[in-house]
């Protein structure tokens, strides 16, 4: 392999692990807000479940009437 070929490879190379690297950080942010959205839907089940069987349910929200 000739060395300008070498360096052709090496920026492609580069250029890949860059565009990987970007995809990685985009899905954190994406798999962090999904856990957040999980655990809040998973709370509001929990409620749900909880009101339906006459247990009590306390949470911050104003009563519509107020």
């Amino acid at each position: 392999m000739n060395e300008t070929r070498i360096e052709e490879e090496l920026a492609h190379l580069r250029r890949v692990t860059d565009d990987l690297s970007e995809i990685v950080a985009r899905q954190e942010t994406q798999i962090s807000r999904l856990e957040a959205r999980v655990a809040y839907l998973t709370r509001r089940a929990a409620d749900d479940e909880a009101a339906q069987s006459g247990g009590a349910v306390f949470t911050d929200e104003t009563p519509p009437h107020y």
